[in-house]
């Protein structure tokens, strides 16, 4: 049983005329070929959908069950033009984000707010994700793009693209109230030699760990690491705890946690980079105007 659209169209019209005259005038047509198209809906669905006289038109209960959904599927029919052509604009459809933690604190919020409200039909899937575990699933087609700390694997270059975001210092992130910092607005590293380091595994962000080391072989130390932990948040609640300090982005500074403080470090410090990677073949619009939007922003 095949029911076409111009069934419907000419049904719905009936129904809200409640004649078949008027039905036809404002279908721009005449009336023999309506009450045939209606006629053909009811022989296609085996139901009488109008009661006749010759002085009045009914809903039965049949048709009066139709109506409704038959002008639904008439304004989504109507609304399927603009749709698409929101779709290969990249006004609707879907993105799925992954994003490093440091991230949180600095260009994602800004830049999730403005996108968000240049593209509202566009559905975002944010994923918190390390670096490594980001590579993998844009390898993969996991996620469409990744907000991580290069840099990429070799062996991925041919297929990923990357843009840099966010160039940071690395700041000291220590217990609050310790001797080493009181009264001081920027801190030596070794000034914190009896504090354990706490520190991302090499295995999860290996350019920002060596980051962090070189900080120290630069001022001739050798730090004594305490804890890993994978997420910026864990990092910053084991200082809270008074577990030790640790050397982070800038905009992790943002993150306030009860007996955390933040000081700029003497020392020379390496830039920590951020950066978007996706893959080379991805055709989404979506993609590409979530892309546009960052280049007009830089």
């Amino acid at each position: 049983m095949n029911i076409e659209l111009r069934q419907l169209r000419y049904f719905v019209a009936v129904a809200e005329e409640m004649h078949f005259g008027r039905a036809a005038a404002r279908l721009h047509m005449t009336q023999p070929p309506l009450s045939q198209t209606i006629q053909s809906l009811e022989a296609a669905l085996g139901i009488q959908l109008f009661s006749r006289t010759r002085r009045s038109v009914a809903l039965t209960p049949a048709g009066i069950a139709l109506l409704p959904e038959a002008q639904r599927l008439l304004l989504q029919a109507a609304a399927l033009p603009d749709l698409a052509r929101r779709a290969a604009s990249g006004e609707s459809g879907r993105l799925s984000l992954a994003f490093v933690s440091t991230a949180d604190y600095s260009v994602l919020p800004p830049f999730l707010r403005e996108f968000r409200e240049r593209y509202p039909q566009v559905r975002i899937d944010l994923r918190e994700a390390t670096s490594d575990v980001q590579i993998e699933d844009l390898a993969q087609g996991r996620i469409d793009v990744g907000l991580l700390i290069p840099p990429l694997p070799d062996k991925l270059k041919a297929e990923l693209d990357y843009v840099p975001v966010l160039s940071e210092p690395l700041i000291l992130a220590a217990p609050k109230g310790i001797k080493a910092l009181r009264g001081k607005s920027s801190v030596g590293l070794n000034a914190l030699n009896e504090l354990p380091l706490i520190i991302f595994p090499r295995r999860i962000a290996p350019a920002f760990h060596d980051a962090i080391l070189a900080c120290f072989r630069n001022a001739g130390l050798t730090p004594h690491i305490g804890q890993e932990a994978i997420q910026m948040q864990t990092i910053v609640s084991l200082i809270s705890a008074g577990m030790g300090f640790a050397l982070v982005p800038q905009s992790v500074s943002n993150l306030k946690r009860p007996g955390v403080e933040y000081k700029p470090l003497l020392d020379k410090t390496p830039f920590v980079e951020t950066g978007l990677a996706w893959r080379r073949d991805n055709t989404s619009p979506v993609l590409h105007a979530f892309l546009e939007l960052l280049r007009k922003k830089k």
